[in-house]
């Protein structure tokens, strides 16, 4: 396999990518990102390798304002932005000489997982999609907080759209801690399975502007769930911490054509060791299967 470095536009901002290539010509394509608060750098290549192993060329990219994109400031997690993103990139790489466009899969984990769900009920010509550890329903999701959390996350958010407006920069909060610590991921699997991802010398960026707390709960990937046309492939955690595992299995009864594999692990336990091994490979059997015989 081989690896180019790309840059696409998103709403003025350039996005960073790495499209990486079988050697099969024109292959069927899978598009990837990540989901709350990290880049492409975590742990997303082991996937990438995985499933051009199997023929397939693999689009990695970052949203704006995140790793090796532009744009201030940084890290700033937003669902509407990162659906932006996910079109420019689809539409970019449609253009793509090297990969045949119009046999495209789609692949998120934990918010990507959302959102690639959200992206296939609204574009059209999407042929299969890996949901990983999804969010589907930020109501579901903010119910698992207590309400000293909530208040605090709130009160946050509020002083970072103040800062932003009046002092036009922002109030950053951390992205994932100890429970004892406040963060926007701070539940007991948080800490170590985020480090988990981490390669070898990389700098954590553990931090975003709070103002997502007063979006997250309006966002419901399962609202379009009904919509998709494509087969789709949802992974469940059943012991998340940071997503209802029965929003999953509702947003997987809401899908026509579903395949909901379970496993009684954590949020993060997909990502590495034996059960990556696993996942991975149902994964890339699921995309080989409905792409390459579109190509």
């Amino acid at each position: 396999m081989k690896r180019i470095d790309l840059k696409f536009e998103s709403h003025g901002e350039k996005c960073g990518a790495w499209l990486y290539l079988p050697e099969k010509e024109k292959p069927p394509v899978v598009v990837m990102a990540h989901g709350f608060g990290a880049d492409k750098l975590l742990r997303l290549p082991a996937f990438a390798e995985k499933f051009v192993e199997r023929g397939l060329a693999v689009f990695v990219f970052d949203y704006r304002n995140f790793g090796d994109s532009t744009g201030e400031p940084r890290n700033w997690i937003s669902p509407k932005r990162h659906l932006e993103d996910w079109r420019a990139a689809i539409d970019f790489v449609r253009g793509l000489k090297e990969v045949d466009g119009q046999s495209m899969g789609l692949w998120g984990s934990s918010f990507s997982g959302g959102h690639v769900l959200v992206i296939a009920a609204e574009v059209p010509g999407i042929c299969a999609v890996v949901s990983q550890v999804p969010f589907v329903d930020g109501i579901a999701t903010s119910s698992l907080y207590p309400f000293g959390f909530i208040a605090k996350a709130f009160a946050h958010a509020v002083l970072d759209v103040l800062s932003s407006t009046f002092l036009r920069k922002p109030h950053n909060v951390q992205i994932v801690s100890e429970p004892s610590e406040f963060a926007l991921l701070n539940t007991p699997e948080c800490m170590p399975g985020y480090k988990s991802l981490e390669p070898p010398n990389y700098t954590p960026q553990n931090f975003a502007p709070a103002r997502i707390v007063l979006s997250l709960p309006f966002y419901r990937p399962i609202k379009f769930a009904p919509k998709i046309s494509c087969p789709v492939l949802i992974i469940k955690a059943e012991k998340d911490t940071l997503i209802p595992p029965a929003s999953v299995d509702r947003t997987a009864s809401l899908v026509r054509d579903v395949r909901l594999e379970k496993f009684p692990v954590g949020h993060f336990d997909v990502y590495t060791g034996e059960l990556f091994e696993k996942v991975s490979k149902i994964e890339a059997d699921f995309l080989a299967e409905h792409l390459l015989k579109k190509s």
